[in-house]
């Protein structure tokens, strides 16, 4: 239902962002790596070269996927496009983690 909505909201505002949210309800709806093909296809879209969530989705995305060489550097990237110490320290704790995970693992 959600990636519906999107669909309807892409056809009325179609824009990266909305692009990146609907990839977002994808993952959740119908596959992890459906939703990863459409990340990446907007990593090269001028709007979002500087939006710290496209980095932050990929991650996530990539740690379920199980491909763990990308994950820390994209949880990186996004800390280093943060606009505030908060969300720096949010992302470079979720890198941190992820690496402590993948150890114990």
């Amino acid at each position: 239902m959600i990636v519906s909505l999107y669909d309807v909201l892409m056809r009325i505002a179609p824009t990266p962002v909305v692009e990146l949210n609907r990839a977002v309800a994808m993952s959740m709806a119908i596959g992890l790596q459906a939703a990863l093909d459409i990340v990446d296809s907007l990593r090269d879209a001028p709007a979002l070269k500087r939006y710290h969530w496209l980095p932050s989705v990929r991650a996530d995305l990539l740690a379920k996927l199980g491909s763990r060489d990308e994950v820390r550097a994209e949880f990186e990237r996004a800390a280093a496009m943060a606009s505030n110490a908060r969300e720096r320290e949010f992302f470079g704790t979720a890198g941190f983690l992820f690496d402590i995970i993948y150890i114990i693992s």
